[in-house]
């Protein structure tokens, strides 16, 4: 069986966040984990000075009992029934936390808030969501504020006509199937590119050879103004997750799928991300 985690920070920002994670286990017959990373030091609201007897486990404890209060609260009370766990887990960085889990677990899918605020200084999710997309082996949905599960009708998938697209494909396969989502891969063109058609033709031809999954349509964009005329189409063809290979500054259309498009695309915040990493692609 499958393992989605869910990384969370208790905000508003993550409620989102943990509800699409929970709905989409659900959908696809996947154990979810819900973890949460903390740091000692945040435990208290002042500076301690006499030793605390059994510190970590009563930090341990303290987490853990949030954890479940607050899945609890959002999702219901059997949280076994479910096919939901829960995970305090004591870390400095939370980036890092986070991943050794996923390796741990070999998780299929990380879930977390595409933005949020806290308190607790180890996990500022814009900048941890932006260091897991950069780093974890797993693909990573990051999920709006004001996002709100529903059935997954269109996934869009931004193709630069790599042989790594394949694999990212294959994994949107397996999210569209239960839901009988189409999958629109989209390549977007500048007017200096040479047969756009014939590149998106034979692209097609060696995804098909490979992928057996009906509800697969290919469309070229000619632009030159890749992000703002991909908003357009993904308004147009009313998406539900646009998804992309993380690539570094490389390719022809680097101004669309480096680090930069990942930032852009979090920060316009109004559609769940699908980010997959390259370097384990």
């Amino acid at each position: 069986m499958k393992t989605i985690i869910h990384a969370t920070d208790f905000s508003e920002n993550a409620i989102a966040a943990l509800k699409y994670a929970h709905a989409l286990s659900s959908k696809l017959n996947a154990n979810l984990l819900v973890v949460h990373v903390f740091d000692y030091p945040t435990i208290f609201d002042t500076e301690v000075e006499e030793p605390v007897p059994d510190f970590e486990k009563v930090a341990y404890q303290n987490n853990k009992e949030l954890l479940v209060e607050y899945c609890t609260k959002h999702l219901g009370n059997d949280l076994e029934r479910m096919n939901v766990r829960t995970e305090a887990i004591e870390n400095m960085s939370v980036t890092k936390a986070v991943i050794a889990k996923v390796v741990e677990v070999d998780a299929f899918l990380l879930v977390t808030g595409m933005k949020g605020t806290s308190a607790f200084k180890e996990f500022i999710m814009g900048n941890t969501t932006k260091q897991l997309i950069k780093k974890a082996p797993c693909p990573v949905l990051a999920i709006p504020e004001d996002a709100t599960h529903k059935d997954i009708n269109t996934i869009v998938y931004a193709t630069d006509f790599e042989y790594k697209d394949l694999q990212a494909i294959l994994t949107l396969v397996e999210i569209a199937k239960p839901y009988n989502a189409e999958i629109r891969v989209v390549h977007i063109s500048p007017s200096e590119e040479f047969d756009p058609m014939i590149r998106l033709q034979e692209f097609e031809d060696h995804i098909n050879d490979k992928v057996d999954y009906p509800n697969i349509i290919y469309e070229n964009i000619p632009s030159d103004h890749t992000f703002e005329d991909l908003k357009l189409y993904l308004g147009e063809v009313n998406v539900d997750i646009i998804a992309v290979l993380k690539r570094k500054s490389k390719g022809l259309f680097k101004q669309l799928f480096h680090h930069d498009l990942v930032i852009k695309m979090e920060s316009y915040g109004r559609l769940p991300l699908l980010s997959f990493n390259k370097t384990y692609y």
